[in-house]
């Protein structure tokens, strides 16, 4: 492990000054003296982060539509950018996916029908609220904190993510979500996440997961997380060495283009693979981002190189101010068509809509039975092939 964290910092040292570069060229005038140590380090991003126009005008061209989505942007899912997620942002095309998933637009302060402030009635299933969701009988769904190192434009928790109280879960609220799992038998899953969870000081998550491993009943722990590709400077020697004591824990990130697996994210990854932590992706479908059958093939085998496994894709769920991102359904299954038997097995991800209103994940493809009768089933195959199997 030690050895494993001295090449990772020599590789961080190569990575980093190209990217310095790269700002440099591009003349942006917020971070050029930025020496590389500050670069690097965590707080400063996080510090940094673009909440207004002025910074934001120095990185990109602005449109008009994200001009006015910028001074609409306030209150609870207000603009926060990391500098190293702005360094990746096109600065003249404003349909970038990095840029279309940080940049505001005046779109989300248009109101839709059926769009719902909580799309997937996470606060009805909450016996602890704000903190606790109990929806499957098998696992709960912890969340720790109401911030994230950058907030995406698509967020379906917009309504209870931001910067507007305490970072960090209550010890209050995290006893009771505590007691709550102790007295639950059947809870054997536990999911921690929020906002992001690697918000958290090291100090701060290591307690929740003790509090959590000191439950006997739980097997299984989870964190969802996005800061190793939004903020993959979060990933720290030191976090890592705190998360792998409690292992096994399981990571699911949020990816949704093939442009944020970069070398930097790649070195945060390599790490929490390296520790031994099994990494999943979870993706959002996303209108103009990633909503090409493509795109999302190079993305999925993008994860497999980083050794991440493809779980998930998500149909953008209906929370308001997002009807801009949302594709068909069809789209969605296209491309489960487009990866089924056209690339490996483990590239090909569950597509699933979170039922509005609760209803949980309920997975949707391709139909690939034609029909059934009487022991015989009338099958397709990827190429559109017909074949009969018998019981």
């Amino acid at each position: 492990m030690s050895e494993q964290i001295v090449t990772t910092v020599q590789e961080v040292q190569l990575v980093v000054p190209q990217r310095k570069s790269f700002l440099e060229y591009q003349q942006i005038p917020l971070w050029k003296d930025v020496p590389l140590e500050q670069w690097e380090d965590w707080h400063w991003q996080v510090k940094n982060r673009i909440r207004d126009r002025e910074q934001l005008a120095q990185i990109i061209k602005l449109t008009p539509e994200e001009d006015e989505g910028i001074k609409k942007s306030n209150g609870r899912l207000a603009m926060a950018i990391t500098p190293y997620w702005a360094s990746l942002m096109d600065p003249n095309d404003p349909n970038c996916p990095i840029r279309r998933q940080a940049v505001p637009l005046k779109e989300e302060f248009m109101d839709s029908p059926h769009e719902l402030t909580d799309p997937c009635a996470e606060d009805r299933d909450s016996p602890v609220p704000g903190g606790l969701v109990h929806r499957y009988p098998d696992r709960v769904l912890l969340l720790i904190t109401d911030q994230c190192g950058m907030y995406c434009r698509h967020c379906t928790r917009r309504r209870m993510v931001g910067e507007k109280r305490q970072a960090a879960l209550s010890s209050q609220k995290l006893d009771q979500a505590i007691e709550y799992i102790k007295s639950n038998r059947k809870v054997r899953d536990v999911l921690i996440s929020g906002g992001d969870p690697f918000m958290l000081e090291d100090e701060a998550l290591e307690d929740v997961i003790i509090k959590i491993r000191a439950i006997g009943h739980v097997e299984f722990l989870r964190i969802g997380t996005r800061l190793p590709i939004s903020l993959p400077q979060r990933i720290t020697p030191e976090l890592v060495a705190m998360l792998k004591k409690y292992a096994p824990i399981w990571l699911s990130l949020h990816v949704n283009h093939p442009k944020e697996i970069t070398k930097r994210s790649k070195i945060a990854l390599d790490m929490l693979a390296d520790a031994g932590m099994p990494l999943g992706s979870q993706t959002v479908l996303l209108k103009g981002i990633n909503d090409r059958p493509y795109a999302m093939k190079k993305l999925m085998q993008e994860l497999l190189k980083v050794r991440v496994r493809p779980y998930y894709i998500y149909q953008c769920d209906p929370a308001k101010g997002t009807s801009h991102f949302r594709t068909p359904i069809a789209v969605g299954i296209n491309i489960i068509e487009k990866l089924r038997g056209h690339t490996s097995g483990y590239a090909v991800p569950t597509y699933v809509i979170d039922a509005p209103g609760g209803g949980g994940k309920i997975p949707v493809g391709p139909n690939y039975v034609l029909s059934q009768a009487k022991g015989r089933y009338t099958l397709r195959n990827y190429r559109g092939k017909i074949y009969t199997y018998l019981e």
